[in-house]
């Protein structure tokens, strides 16, 4: 016999799990006189309300033609939103009071998609509580798998709520919801698509880099000299037409140059000590395996090493791959010398830089 605490404080007799006033989890009261009813009373719902526009067409008309405004509203704010996507200055600054100077691009194609969301929602809240059914409908428990017939009446109640719902009643709303919800996607779809930018086209291919360029030290942007470069120095160059580019990130990242000089005895390919002048070579810095910067150069070994996976290049063999991931030797830029001395660059890089890709091929 052990004694218990019940949920009201009172304390009861226990004989084998259960007493007299003990509380019988699985019959679901307490048993005994004075303990809780078997069932509970259903207390029932409240009275149902009509609404106006139950009760008077005219405010039914009403609401109709809210809702269809609303979702009329969607619709012109998603047609704005693909007009101003278009025909906006991404770059345009306008002054707005409380918020001062504000790209009018992103307040424009921001404030359009928020009224094109707002109205669809608000349209679909205001119809649901202006002319759909709001009875209050009970139903009682039942096994997980429905009868056949109750099956066949959820399928009916589903039909019977597109009716009720007045929809085929009332073919403004229908077709204003429509509109709004077909051409709502286009807010969010536009700008997915519009953000993966124009086709590379052959801008992958290519890099700034053209013949008379001149080799510049980075960051120092002063020109180098062919005679200031000794045996077993390295620089890293870009063309001085870098100066003068709209894109100096992007040109920067594809025309990095490693500049050597070698002992032209230790240059063991024809094709690299013709491209080069009197043993100074130049070599795009960008690995070809996921484009780190090479930019680690052994000078016992000539070797040019990537820090990121240690793909290593032999620079006295055209910078063949001999150790890592990397499966393409580094493209050579073809050098030589102005009237001045100074180093330039012969022509073009004659293959694309960096890593692999399906259209890679030849600039």
């Amino acid at each position: 016999m052990s004694e218990r605490d019940t949920p009201h404080g009172e304390v009861v007799e226990s004989t084998d799990g259960y007493g007299a006033g003990a509380l019988r989890l699985d019959r679901g009261h307490i048993e005994g006189t004075g303990g809780l009813p078997q069932r509970f009373e259903n207390p029932g719902l409240p009275p149902h309300v009509p609404r106006m526009a139950d009760l008077d067409e005219g405010a039914a008309k009403r609401a109709e033609k809210q809702v269809a405004t609303l979702f009329g509203l969607s619709s012109v704010a998603t047609v704005v939103f693909v007009l101003a996507y278009f025909l906006i200055d991404s770059e345009h600054v306008v002054y707005l009071p409380g918020f001062g100077d504000t790209n009018l691009y992103n307040v424009v194609l921001g404030v359009c998609l928020a009224v094109a969301l707002l109205g669809v929602g608000v349209g679909a809240v205001h119809w649901a509580k202006t002319l759909m059914p709001d009875t209050e409908m009970v139903e009682e428990r039942h096994p997980q798998r429905a009868s056949d017939a109750d099956r066949q009446r959820t399928v009916d109640n589903l039909m019977e709520g597109g009716e009720t719902s007045q929809i085929t009643r009332r073919p403004l709303i229908k077709y204003s919801l429509i509109g709004s919800l077909a051409l709502f996607p286009l807010g969010l779809v536009l700008p997915l698509v519009g953000g993966l930018g124009p086709l590379p086209k052959d801008a992958l291919s290519k890099t700034i880099w053209k013949k008379g360029d001149r080799l510049i030290r980075d960051p120092e942007h002063t020109p180098i000299r062919a005679d200031q470069v000794t045996i077993g120095s390295v620089y890293h160059v870009l063309p001085a037409s870098i100066l003068e580019s709209d894109h100096v990130l992007e040109d920067k990242a594809k025309s990095a140059v490693l500049l050597m000089r070698l002992n032209p005895e230790d240059i063991k390919v024809k094709k690299e000590l013709d491209w080069g002048h009197e043993g100074i070579v130049a070599y795009s810095k960008i690995c070809t395996h996921v484009g780190c910067p090479v930019g680690l150069y052994e000078q016992q070994t000539h070797h040019l090493l990537c820090p990121c996976h240690q793909s290593t290049f032999d620079v006295t063999e055209d910078c063949k791959v001999i150790f890592g991931p990397a499966k393409r030797p580094l493209p050579q830029l073809q050098i030589t010398v102005d009237s001045e001395g100074y180093l330039v660059a012969d022509a073009p890089f004659h293959e694309a830089v960096g890593p692999s890709f399906w259209e890679r091929g030849h600039a």
